[in-house]
């Protein structure tokens, strides 16, 4: 089962600062809702843990996320895969764009593509959809406050 989801964010900080985030290990662990662990692994990579509850399933989900198309401080690809064992899987990435908007503000643009397979497919796309949609939401409100210090 496949799903998109698009959205932005108005972040009251400069574009370098933003894109240097993105770019943070620690940052983007804080901000990930469920997220157990966050390393990297390559100049490029990152393994996680994160725990999730879509609906009645609650599981772990353990996988490696890899950042590509890379245009400092414009934005990248970000493409990852999540295995939760009998609970499923999940795959995906997202454009994220940088754009700024004046002194000390910056937009920053995300279209997301997931697939979801195993129980978790099972559970219908309107949960699905909107579970993705307000994890997607979580991410970011908290990414803004975290680089915004607000």
């Amino acid at each position: 089962m496949a799903l998109v989801i698009e959205g932005e964010e108005r972040i009251a900080a400069p574009i370098d600062r933003v894109w240097e985030a993105l770019n943070d290990p620690q940052v983007l662990k804080e901000c990930i809702p469920g997220c157990e662990s966050l390393e990297k692994t390559s100049d490029n990579g990152m393994a996680a843990t994160v725990t999730l509850k879509i609906g009645p399933i609650k599981a772990k989900f353990a996988g490696a996320v890899e950042l590509k198309n890379l245009k400092p401080p414009h934005g990248y690809t970000i493409e990852g895969e999540g295995k939760g064992g009998i609970a499923g899987f999940a795959r995906g990435g997202a454009d994220v764009t940088l754009e700024e908007d004046g002194p000390g503000t910056t937009v920053l643009r995300y279209a997301a593509k997931a697939d979801v397979g195993g129980k978790i497919a099972q559970l219908g796309s309107r949960l699905i959809t909107s579970t993705s949609k307000k994890l997607a939401g979580q991410f970011f409100s908290s990414f803004n406050e975290t680089v915004s210090g607000s």
